[in-house]
């Protein structure tokens, strides 16, 4: 039999009728007519593979599957992705799977990573399609002074002036792939987060700048005595200076920058490519009691959850059901007022501000925190509002950080 490289579909099906009419004979093993039926389904195979590309297993379609197939609800899938909301976003494809998350499907619900992964790396390649460039606040950047090696804007378009300042981060080897970088929690929205973006890349070459100036980094000395020693600092008059000196110590950087228009960021975690830790700070409530209690959750990220891919964005006002989220206001939590002797307090049975007292002084930490505590917990934001430190965190840091 001539067999010959197929050109045509009409040699395509003339060539499947022929392995058909081998298979049905059996021929022996190394006979022609078995090497032929081997040469034809090789070619067979060659050309369908070019005319008909199998597409890889779409990760989402695979998640629904094995959830029908085990009937499970979008609930069920909490435990792997974080919050209902974030299992809504994934499985509507808004909002990409994390390796942390992958992980987690791939153990819990047995499917393949590959399948998981496959996805998310095609969408690497093609994310620069997916950026739109004009959606940076570009304006207030600018006026912020985060620009400023660009002196006339007209010669350069929105996308190289952006461009030019993510580079500087240098996460990755062009702009497009670092904007990947998983930006997630409670501060985190799909509608902000070009803005989210371009915060979280001030503040990383905020923290290069001061890294000179920091201890070195040791995760091993961080623990609950860590963060006990640090929520005492807030005892004194000058706490949060103490506390940024202590944490910084410890080769934490700590910046201090103003969330950008339209976000809601109190605080963000994460560690830069060399592994520095850094925490920034917006002070968006200038109050002590939130400067607190956000400094020491953003301290258990670092901790507990930050890997080298992944951006925590914090909203304290908000509640999360996210396993990460909950697991640093506990340790925050316990750090300043131990659960035990939260519930045996007055301040807790009976709030006054001679309770809040007692409780501050048997624990050594600012009042603030406790008034703060009541005021989340009785949902009465009315109470106590000469206890929490309104004005008094800017007026210590802002000067410092400007020096």
């Amino acid at each position: 039999m001539d067999i010959k490289v197929i050109k045509t579909e009409q040699q395509h099906q003339e060539y499947l009728k022929k392995i058909h009419s081998l298979m049905l004979e059996m021929p022996p093993i190394h006979s022609k007519a078995h090497e032929d039926l081997e040469l034809l389904i090789t070619i067979v195979e060659a050309y369908e593979n070019s005319k008909y590309p199998i597409e890889p297993p779409d990760p989402i379609d695979a998640i629904l599957f094995r959830m029908h197939e085990k009937g499970l609800k979008q609930v069920d899938l909490v435990p792997y992705l974080g919050t209902r909301s974030r299992v809504s976003e994934i499985l509507a494809r808004k909002r990409p799977l994390t390796v942390s998350m992958i992980k987690a499907l791939s153990i819990g619900l047995g499917i393949s990573t590959d399948t998981l992964v496959g996805m998310n790396a095609d969408n690497e390649h093609s994310s620069d399609d997916h950026i739109d460039w004009s959606k940076f606040p570009v304006k207030e950047m600018i006026n912020r002074g985060w620009l400023p090696d660009i002196v006339d804007r007209t010669k350069k378009n929105t996308e190289e002036i952006i461009k030019s300042f993510i580079d500087q981060v240098g996460w990755q080897a062009s702009s497009s792939v670092s904007f990947k970088r998983t930006l997630s929690g409670d501060a985190y929205s799909p509608a902000t987060k070009y803005a989210l973006f371009a915060w979280v890349s001030r503040v990383v070459q905020q923290a290069r700048k001061r890294k000179n100036s920091l201890g070195v980094f040791n995760p091993d000395v961080l623990s609950a005595s860590f963060m006990r020693d640090l929520a005492q600092l807030s005892w004194f008059e000058k706490g949060p200076l103490l506390a940024i000196e202590f944490l910084e110590k410890h080769g934490i950087a700590i910046v201090i920058e103003p969330c950008l228009k339209g976000t809601r960021i109190d605080g963000a975690a994460l560690k830069d490519v060399d592994g520095l830790p850094i925490i920034g700070l917006s002070l968006r409530y200038d109050r002590l009691d939130n400067f607190w209690f956000t400094l020491l959750h953003e301290v258990a990220h670092i901790w507990k959850h930050i890997d080298s891919n992944e951006i925590f964005l914090d909203d304290i006002d908000s509640n999360t059901d996210d396993r990460q989220e909950s697991e640093a206001n506990r340790l925050a939590r316990e750090a300043f007022i131990p659960r035990s002797t939260w519930k045996r307090s007055q301040a807790y049975s009976s709030p006054s501000k001679e309770a809040i007292d007692s409780l501050s002084r048997e624990l050594k930490i600012t009042p603030a925190i406790i008034a703060g505590r009541i005021r989340r917990e009785s949902g009465n934001y009315r109470i106590f509002n000469d206890l929490i430190g309104q004005g008094e965190v800017k007026a210590l840091l802002v000067p410092a950080f400007d020096n």
